[in-house]
């Protein structure tokens, strides 16, 4: 079972290009972030919303939106950056700079994450392999953009 957690998140990460390229081929179109921005995210709802009619998943209770730490209702905001920055930036960059940009601020924030244990992440130290691996990253980074 481990394997398919894997390759969901592969697929996941997969997706992240093609969606920075619609993104900001729809962006190109209507000639506005903010109003193409407004369009992914309600067509985001509107599948998010099929999906609960289909899996018939019960809404929780108003308890257990009381109990989510206040940080937790920021997913969509930090959600709405990242849509804008590939909408406004993918196509001027290039898929493989914008995307090594993303995956690679996207690993060193979350070495800080798993070295804290923040936002509810297991702890993992940010050992001089992790830190190298990170670094390694910046290298392939810096190939991708100059080449």
């Amino acid at each position: 079972m481990n394997w398919v957690i894997y390759i969901l998140a592969a697929a996941a990460g997969a997706a992240n290009p093609a969606q920075a390229g619609a993104n900001a081929e729809l962006r190109k179109a209507l000639n506005q972030v903010v109003a193409a921005t407004t369009f992914v995210y309600l067509s985001g709802l509107t599948g998010t919303l099929i999906i609960q009619l289909l899996t018939r998943e019960p809404l929780p209770g108003a308890s257990k939106f009381a109990a989510a730490p206040w940080w937790s209702w920021t997913g969509g905001l930090l959600s709405i950056g990242a849509t804008m920055a590939g909408a406004a930036l993918a196509q001027r960059l290039g898929s493989g700079v914008f995307t090594g940009i993303s995956v690679t601020a996207s690993l060193a924030m979350s070495l800080v994450l798993d070295n804290f244990g923040w936002m509810g992440f297991k702890v993992h130290p940010a050992s001089w392999p992790r830190l190298a691996g990170c670094a390694l990253m910046i290298g392939g980074l810096w190939l991708m953009a100059k080449f």
